[in-house]
């Protein structure tokens, strides 16, 4: 369950400061290992860490703006700032797949020999131990503000683990066999991999932007509250979405027509505060209506 109030801004700015920090330090020791190596491997993993870099650059900068309070020009709050810093992400990881693709297909036509690949392989480890770490806060940040942003950013670093693995494959491969296409190859499956994983960062993103609805349980278990109240005569119009840090739930709360409009604010008040539990960072907007109205019903014009 998400936890509530500042510590979740708290939670997530710290998470975006480790992941720039962990890009920054592990930048520094693949270039390093490239300049001796001279592996494309390598390379592909340095220009991994340095999109890292400006992903986690843009994370921290979508995180920042998505938590502004609402002001008068937008009253829904900015946190759609985070699935847009999710694309952002997504054209440098795309962007980062490509060119590695094209050096991978130039060390296939006039292959190299790897310089010094233990020193790589022991690069590669560091990295993994780095990013191992990094994972562990974001998905413990994850887990408390369902943040997409940084719910992107840790996706990327999980393609870290599976790219640095490859490296460390590539290098004791050629290390051992001699054979110089290992390395453009293990490179051409990384870019690859890249551009597969910017493709679901941005169906994920457009889905928050064009206001997918939730996933089938969460709306489930909205209508299992709200129904759960014994007062309840019915529920229809349900409509939900996600805000970008948090959800948007909406629905039409059908009562009995002899309340007084008191009661039917009270019994309002005692569902919200039965959602709030299950949807914690969620906003909700409730219209009461008497139970047995006809009237035009958004439900009946999604089934025509």
């Amino acid at each position: 369950m998400a936890d509530t109030g500042g510590a979740t801004d708290r939670y997530r700015r710290w998470a975006t400061y480790a992941s720039v920090t962990v890009a920054l330090v592990l930048i520094t020791a693949k270039l390093a290992s490239y300049l001796t190596t001279g592996a494309v491997a390598v390379l592909s993993s340095l220009m991994d860490s340095s999109v890292d870099l400006l992903a986690s650059i843009v994370t921290l900068l979508g995180v920042a703006q998505a938590l502004r309070a609402p002001d008068s020009t937008h009253r829904f709050g900015h946190g759609k700032a985070e699935p847009l810093a999710a694309l952002a992400q997504a054209a440098f990881v795309a962007g980062s797949g490509v060119f590695l693709a094209y050096e991978g297909i130039g060390r296939l036509a006039e292959p190299r020999p790897v310089e010094s690949p233990e020193l790589g392989i022991i690069t590669m480890v560091f990295a993994i131990v780095m990013t191992g770490l990094l994972l562990l806060v974001q998905r413990w940040v994850i887990r408390r503000t369902a943040s997409m942003a940084i719910a992107a950013d840790s996706m990327h670093y999980s393609g870290d683990l599976l790219m640095n693995s490859a490296v460390i494959a590539a290098l004791g491969l050629t290390a051992w066999s001699g054979w110089p296409y290992w390395d453009p190859i293990f490179a051409l499956g990384i870019a690859a991999f890249l551009v597969w994983g910017a493709s679901r960062i941005v169906r994920e993103a457009l889905g928050v932007l064009m206001d997918r609805e939730l996933p089938d349980a969460d709306r489930a278990k909205v209508k299992e509250v709200v129904r759960g109240h014994v007062q309840t005569r019915g529920i229809h119009d349900l409509r939900t979405r996600s805000t970008g840090i948090g959800q948007h739930i909406e629905f039409h709360l059908e009562l009995d027509p002899h309340l007084t409009l008191a009661e039917a604010h009270d019994i309002t008040d005692e569902i919200e505060r039965k959602l709030r539990i299950a949807f914690p960072q969620a906003e909700f907007a409730i219209h009461q209506e008497p139970a047995g109205l006809e009237d035009e019903r958004l439900d009946n014009r999604i089934r025509r």
